[in-house]
């Protein structure tokens, strides 16, 4: 097949894209890297600013690129908002893929109104980013996306590219909980994709100090909770200053990212989250026991009945100061968590699986069955 993969998220259209390859198919991810993170590309379109002069040079750079995206067998979009323009303007791009392509495919992955209006209204989730409970988050992000999404053209796009599409793969419980109550037929849920790490920490060993690993987006500190994390996570430092150790990751790119993450013996990410997202299991193939979201759901949707390696823990400082705290009494638990951490990803969530997974939908996308 010849497969054209629109957009970036945390690094998972580059991952699938090697699966894919290794399977045999011609793949070309088409990305602005994730901005900062810079994830690999065969062709960048990156916008430098908001400006006005730089959105005019980044559509006349997308002019130029759009003939090269015809002629697919498959195009997967990451998100609606799959390109850095207006949602007004993107409209007439995903008219164009369509009439030159074969079959479309949307992803839940992250940030789009099925997920803004879930959480926001049918409340499905105890709690998400946009929740706890029956009460909404107030903060300035979840304000922010709901200007961007609910009754805006973001929303309209969304919802069209949805019913228009041929299909629509999510990859956390949480997204698929989301589209599956609107496109039953059609979504479906397949893990994210992950590369097995040489660098795996599996040492039968307790450490004398456990060490920490958080990275710090400061854009989306209290979105994504690591406001809280953070706090409780020098708290405990202060309690127990010879037992563990922070390390932090500000907004760096993905190899830098990784270079500190490889120091550590657990990480905390996504607060608000049920499942362990690709920053995560990233962490977890090394061997890296998640602080984070870890909740029954994540392991049902994937027939997971013996491993349990996420310290799963609620939306409060207390909870997360709790199970750290844990962590560092009882040290003697981090090898089998570690050890349990690579084989959950293994099981789960290993690229070539995962594209295996991904061929298999296509396929029936092309064949009528969903």
């Amino acid at each position: 097949m010849k497969i054209l993969l629109l957009g970036e998220y945390s690094n998972v259209h580059a991952t699938l894209a090697e699966g894919l390859k290794a399977s045999g198919h011609k793949v070309t991810v088409v990305s602005n890297g994730d901005f900062w993170k810079d994830y690999p590309r065969d062709i960048s379109l990156v916008r430098n600013s908001s400006s006005f002069l730089d959105g005019l040079r980044y559509i006349i750079k997308l002019l130029f690129v759009l003939p090269r995206l015809r002629g697919y067998d498959i195009v997967q979009l990451i998100n609606p908002m799959f390109l850095e323009i207006k949602a007004e303007r993107i409209i007439y791009i995903y008219h164009y893929l369509r009439k030159h392509n074969k079959k479309m495919i949307l992803c839940g992955y992250g940030m789009d109104w099925y997920w803004v209006n879930t959480c926001m209204t049918r409340k499905h989730l105890r709690y998400s980013d946009f929740n706890i409970g029956s009460n909404l988050r107030d903060t300035p992000d979840t304000r922010k996306e709901q200007q961007d999404w609910l009754r805006t053209p973001k929303e309209l796009l969304n919802r069209f590219i949805a019913r228009d599409c041929d299909g629509i793969i999510t990859g956390l419980y949480e997204y698929f909980v989301c589209y599956h109550p609107f496109f039953p037929k059609k979504t479906t849920f397949i893990p994210f994709p992950i590369k097995p790490s040489p660098t795996v920490h599996t040492d039968m060993i307790s450490p004398d100090k456990v060490i920490f690993f958080i990275g710090i987006n400061k854009s989306r500190n209290t979105y994504k909770g690591t406001d809280i994390m953070l706090e409780a996570l020098e708290t405990l430092e202060k309690k127990y200053p010879e037992r563990c150790k922070i390390i932090k990751a500000e907004s760096v790119p993905f190899n830098e990212y990784q270079h500190l993450m490889d120091y550590s013996d657990c990480i905390l990410d996504q607060l608000y989250s049920y499942t362990p997202a690709m920053n995560s299991l990233l962490a977890m193939s090394k061997g890296i026991i998640n602080i984070g979201g870890g909740e029954e759901e994540n392991y049902l949707i994937l027939n997971e009945k013996e491993l349990r390696p996420i310290i799963n823990v609620q939306p409060n400082k207390y909870d997360v100061f709790i199970k750290l705290e844990q962590l560092v009494i009882h040290p003697e638990k981090i090898p089998e968590l570690k050890r349990q951490s690579v084989e959950y990803v293994c099981r789960h969530h290993d690229f070539m699986k995962v594209a295996g997974q991904y061929l298999d939908f296509y396929r029936n996308v092309f064949e009528d069955k969903i």
